[in-house]
């Protein structure tokens, strides 16, 4: 069941109710009896659990670090496994072979 914040407009008491969806919207003020007790529009809350979420993502800003990167587009966070990238002189060399001119 979601949690609703109402704020008296006449008094200015608040409070938060746990109550359905489907429950009328409380409209009396339980402090001053007042019929200006209104919803307020809050943020909601919620967390990001489970595999697949690391601890830097929507976080502040900030950017993860290249490692973590790495291991998730790896997928290797999740198998256990650690994959190396391949490094950029790891391809062989070839050399031109030599050619006599003849002279």
């Amino acid at each position: 069941m979601p949690i609703y914040a109402y704020k008296c407009e006449s008094c200015g008491f608040a409070k938060d109710v746990l109550q359905k969806m489907s429950d009328a919207p409380i409209e009396v003020c339980p402090a001053c009896s007042e019929s200006s007790f209104k919803k307020q529009l809050t943020a909601a809350g919620f967390q990001l659990k489970g595999s697949g979420w690391y601890a830097t993502d929507f976080k502040g800003g900030s950017t993860a670090s290249p490692a973590a990167v790495a291991t998730a587009d790896t997928g290797a966070a999740s198998t256990g496994a650690v994959s190396e990238a391949p490094k950029a002189d790891a391809t062989p060399k070839v050399s031109a072979p030599k050619v006599d001119s003849g002279g």
